[in-house]
């Protein structure tokens, strides 16, 4: 997409963030109305499923952008549009290279009755459906933040959320590395209900964690449960039970996620960050509660498989 200068609009952001934009439609069955784009001519990801929108002409305000888009490709008019996030694309240097603002709405009707206008397709998609198709990584990235934040992100008032995709740098990647304590009791795991600011993952069940700062990863464990819960472990008591390898849309680097169980433990979780957690609670390991951090569900039934590796998010 090109960008260009655009007018303040509703969203309140700024006038001079130039910002291209797009439309997350969504019906009454919490599918999503996405757009197969030409295979075969020169713009971003082509042949990918993403959102229809585009660029604002000049003199235009995202408002009036993404209503005229949406009327040029669909001949839709969808009334209640808001800003829901803004996806920023970075390069290898940090630089910000493309802003599309991402407007909610809902809109119900059978998508193979619209008169497409540009691109191959539309079709309503169950977020689950996503996992198979070729998808624009901006455009995974929202529906992501979409199941995350739900509604809430849509409110008068709320700024748009800011989602950042880099392109890759080049073939070597540094990872991010996270310590995850899985702490079982009579068949019970000990999870932690999120703060409803936390940037990541709010108002979600997951256990405790954290990133490793210049320490070894056992130690991460040992100091992020301490902080967390009150609960002592010790580092020769940790034993790793399952790694996850995850290319994570809405994370900027790839990420280790390390979870260790340890062979003993002292004392009871008690709530010591509550800026960062509502609540600890023991779940049966049969009926975890949702929604829960997505790496850590999958990591959960891998253990009770007796697998010790699994990936998330990467390519085929």
């Amino acid at each position: 997409m090109t960008t260009h200068d655009m007018n303040a609009s509703a969203s309140g952001l700024p006038a001079e963030e130039p910002r291209d934009t797009a439309a997350l439609l969504i019906n009454d069955a919490g599918q999503y109305l996405l757009h197969l784009r030409d295979a075969n001519k020169p713009i971003r990801c082509p042949g990918t499923w993403a959102l229809p929108g585009g660029h604002a002409e000049p003199g235009e305000s995202c408002d009036e952008a993404i209503a005229r888009e949406l009327l040029e490709e669909t001949g839709l008019s969808v009334p209640g549009l808001r800003p829901f996030s803004v996806v920023e694309r970075v390069d290898g240097s940090g630089t910000v290279t493309d802003r599309v603002l991402v407007y909610l709405g809902t809109w119900n009707g059978a998508a193979h009755e619209i008169d497409l206008r540009e691109g191959i397709q539309l079709r309503w998609t169950d977020a689950a459906e996503t996992a198979h198709m070729t998808m624009d990584p901006g455009t995974l990235a929202v529906i992501h933040e979409h199941r995350l934040r739900g509604p809430a992100r849509n409110r008068d008032g709320v700024r748009p959320a800011v989602v950042r995709l880099r392109e890759p740098r080049s073939a070597t990647e540094r990872n991010i590395i996270g310590g995850h304590l899985y702490l079982e009791r009579d068949g019970t795991v000990l999870l932690g209900k999120r703060h409803p600011d936390s940037a990541y993952a709010p108002s979600t069940w997951h256990v405790p964690a954290g990133h490793c700062e210049l320490e070894p990863v056992r130690r991460c464990v040992v100091r992020e449960v301490a902080e967390e819960t009150g609960i002592v472990v010790a580092e020769e008591d940790l034993t790793l039970v399952h790694t996850v390898h995850l290319l994570d849309p809405v994370s900027p680097v790839p990420r280790m996620q390390l979870f260790f169980r340890p062979s003993r433990w002292r004392g009871e979780p008690r709530l010591l960050e509550p800026d960062r957690c509502l609540e600890w609670r023991w779940w049966p390991l049969d009926a975890l509660p949702e929604p829960l951090v997505h790496y850590t569900r999958a990591a959960l039934g891998a253990i009770a498989r007796g697998e010790t590796y699994s990936q998330l998010g990467w390519p085929t």
